[in-house]
């Protein structure tokens, strides 16, 4: 930081960005196991998952414009990039996931899609506390812990993948293999993206803390 920057007071308007942007994930997050746990209405509850994905998108360019116009940002702007970056793609696996879902003609979810869908809300929940732990960082060690329970998540959707995957295997019907094994892909790799944002916020925290 340059000798002039220390008058210049910090962007602090990143921080409410990112609050509506993890606000948004953790929502289609939650869209996403109702819709899985009662498959009905399939259209119009993915719908709502993709119009959280075009306001996310909005918020997204919104910090995107803002980092190229301001002097101070609060983190570093590889940071701000990287954070912003990863919680979209965290919401383009969960729309992606329910789009699929759609156009496959998926009929009914299983087990599997409804464990994994919750695997992913329960993520987007720790994600969405941590980054509202990055306006101060008074105690990095509890978006630490945020990151380490994501990814002991992440673990249990690989499990959970494996576990569709064998069984999947054993239908002799190719069509829903294809169809289904893409749809488990998607929802285990949104857990990868949510594992990626902890990534992000682990380092924020590490680098940021006054400790």
């Amino acid at each position: 930081m340059g000798f002039g920057q220390w008058f210049i007071p910090q962007d602090k308007v990143f921080f409410d960005l990112f609050e509506q942007q993890v606000a948004i994930v953790s929502d289609a997050g939650h869209k996403l196991v109702t819709l899985t746990k009662d498959f009905t209405n399939v259209k119009e509850k993915r719908h709502e998952i993709e119009l959280l994905e075009h306001r996310g998108d909005d918020i997204t360019h919104a910090i995107y414009e803002r980092l190229n116009r301001t002097r101070n940002p609060p983190l570093a702007p590889a940071e701000i990039s990287s954070l912003a970056s990863s919680l979209d793609e965290v919401l383009d696996y969960i729309d992606g996931s329910a789009e699929k879902m759609v156009y496959y003609g998926i009929e009914s979810s299983d087990a599997y899609i409804v464990e994994l869908s919750k695997l992913i809300h329960l993520s987007t929940v720790e994600i969405d506390a941590a980054v509202k732990g990055i306006r101060s960082i008074r105690d990095p060690s509890f978006i630490r812990d945020r990151c380490i329970e994501i990814n002991r998540l992440e673990n249990l959707a690989d499990d959970v993948l494996a576990g569709a995957i064998t069984d999947l295997f054993r239908t002799k019907d190719a069509m829903t293999i294809i169809k289904l094994k893409d749809v488990y892909d998607w929802l285990e790799i949104a857990t990868d993206k949510c594992e990626d944002v902890a990534d992000v916020l682990s380092d924020i925290a590490f680098r940021h803390s006054s400790s």
